[in-house]
């Protein structure tokens, strides 16, 4: 098949909108489309060319990629009448890099694949920064052709592009982590607060537990305490990143995901009680999930 040049992007939020952006970066002409005006107007402003439906914006693409918040909203996209997949080419690549069930990815695929469209599931790990970067980590579901074919794009947007295993394994894989990200943040956020309420410097602790066995991501890279690390959501007030609620929806769909294959996973369960617990108000929800630090801490004065 001819290399792929056009590519229609759905879906511009705070990981769609990068991620976009570094394919323009990249050489390639994107056509986007977002319900949000604000942001299909950050992207065209990053170089993207607008469109006034999704309908529109696969019109001539050579690529469809998809960023979107739920399985509701990816089945919308594609399937049924108006559905992407009644209008798109036979030739175009499908690439859909929501985070949704691993049986919405299957049921996607299996109808493109009866249109004889090429499809895979693609959800991201790195979060907002590693979209902006171009870092991502990409685990892909479907065909080896599919996977193939869909290199060279996912390569503009990410570092590490990892082949699953058939449709919808993509999207167990970031489940499973997610669900140990989540772990792992829970856990960063309480050892931390242990030694602040200890007389401990949260940096210094930072320094000692990342250089020793209890280094991990969270650490590393988004360390949940304020005043510790720059660049991360805890330096501004937990604005922006990933936020408490799509991570309750990952752990939904992990807890589903458990239930259906009898795993036993205390911790994941665990953990989405303490987010739950965390984001019962629906500002808190907004913020980005290393907020779960303000669950250990102590109200001032105490």
């Amino acid at each position: 098949m001819n290399p792929i040049k056009n590519i229609a992007f759905i879906g511009l939020g705070n990981m769609g909108g990068p991620m976009a952006a570094n394919l323009v970066q990249k050489g390639f002409s994107v056509t986007a489309f977002d319900l949000s005006q604000p942001s299909l107007d950050q992207a065209a402003s990053n170089g993207c060319e607008k469109a006034a439906s999704a309908g529109s914006a696969v019109q001539g693409a050579d690529a469809v990629v998809s960023m979107l918040p739920s399985g509701e909203a990816v089945r919308g996209l594609y399937l049924g009448e108006g559905g992407l997949l009644q209008v798109m080419d036979p030739h175009t690549l499908l690439i859909d890099c929501s985070t949704i069930a691993a049986d919405d990815a299957r049921q996607v695929i299996a109808a493109a694949t009866d249109r004889g469209i090429h499809a895979l599931d693609a959800p991201v790990s790195g979060g907002t920064a590693a979209a902006a970067a171009g870092t991502l980590s990409f685990m892909c579901g479907g065909e080896d052709s599919a996977v193939d074919r869909a290199r060279p794009v996912l390569a503009a947007m990410g570092a590490n592009i990892f082949h699953a295993g058939a449709a919808g394994s993509g999207q167990v894989a970031k489940i499973c982590n997610n669900m140990l990200l989540a772990i792992h943040m829970i856990g960063t956020a309480e050892a931390l607060q242990l030694g602040v309420d200890n007389g401990l410097d949260p940096g210094v602790l930072s320094e000692i537990m990342r250089a020793s066995s209890g280094g991990n991501w969270s650490l590393e890279k988004y360390n949940p305490y304020p005043g510790v690390m720059e660049d991360v959501p805890a330096a501004r007030d937990y604005a922006g990143g990933f936020s408490v609620a799509l991570m309750l929806k990952d752990l939904g769909l992990a807890m589903d995901t458990a239930a259906g294959s009898a795993s036993s996973t205390p911790f994941g369960a665990l953990a989405k009680n303490l987010y739950q617990l965390h984001g019962g108000d629906p500002d808190i929800r907004a913020l980005d999930f290393s907020s779960i630090q303000n669950l250990f801490r102590r109200p001032v004065g105490n």
